[in-house]
């Protein structure tokens, strides 16, 4: 399962009136896992950028001058989100900026959603925690992630920060096992038992317990895109 953590920052709030993205910033999560993997651009507006836009993001006009074209980065931005399952907090702004940017290309997707599925995770937080604060500071602090670098907004590092968000909030741990972190050693918290140690003592689940169980994973397979893990476990083993 591949899912890119994607956002985006911007000249203002309306592609319909001509206002266009500046920086792009995503990140790669297979199974439930960051790879390192990440696209991000900076990427010159060609049109001025709203005083109230500077205040929240920090990027001008001046330090974009050098910065590529939207049409020149398309393609590998294309390529990058292309058959994923995209995540995006408040996803409708920014795939209307994306949308709006697409359709000034001649030979692009009509709309990002042409080429991969996008997910809502600002709907998710919503339908999760009704009647509370769902944005991004107020998820990390909900969630314990540390968001203490984020003085302004910045599309890379707010991609990376809802990726933690987003793997808290649909189900937490990303792995079952420490040891299944990639590149950490599987034996280095290992150690012997005594062997005169106590027989251990097998309690095993009633009926009830076992019916429990089963309703919290129907639970979990309803929140999380892929199912539970413990039931892909099950299938793989």
């Amino acid at each position: 399962m591949r899912q890119v953590v994607l956002d985006t920052e911007t000249t203002g709030l309306e592609p319909e009136r001509g206002h266009r993205v500046l920086e792009i910033g995503a990140v790669e999560v297979i199974d439930r896992r960051p790879t390192g993997e990440h696209f991000h651009r900076y990427i010159h507006p060609q049109r001025d950028i709203d005083d109230a836009a500077v205040e929240v993001h920090g990027l001008t006009l001046e330090y974009l001058g050098d910065k590529p074209k939207f049409e020149e980065v398309a393609r590998e931005f294309l390529d990058f989100v292309r058959d994923a399952e995209v995540i995006i907090h408040n996803a409708p702004f920014d795939v209307s900026f994306i949308d709006y940017e697409l359709s000034l290309l001649p030979d692009a997707p009509k709309q990002i959603t042409d080429i991969c599925k996008v997910t809502d995770s600002l709907a998710l937080a919503r339908h999760k925690h009704p009647g509370q604060r769902n944005n991004l500071d107020a998820l990390c602090r909900r969630y314990e992630v540390d968001n203490s670098q984020r003085e302004l907004h910045g599309a890379l590092l707010d991609a990376e920060i809802l990726a933690d968000v987003y793997l808290a909030m649909t189900g937490g741990q990303a792995s079952l096992f420490a040891s299944d972190a990639p590149g950490q050693d599987a034996t280095a918290e290992e150690f012997q038992l005594p062997a005169d140690r106590p027989a251990l003592v097998i309690v095993r689940a009633t009926e009830a317990e076992r019916a429990a169980h089963e309703a919290r994973l129907d639970s979990l397979d309803e929140q999380c895109e892929g199912g539970s893990v413990w039931r892909r476990l099950a299938r793989a083993s």
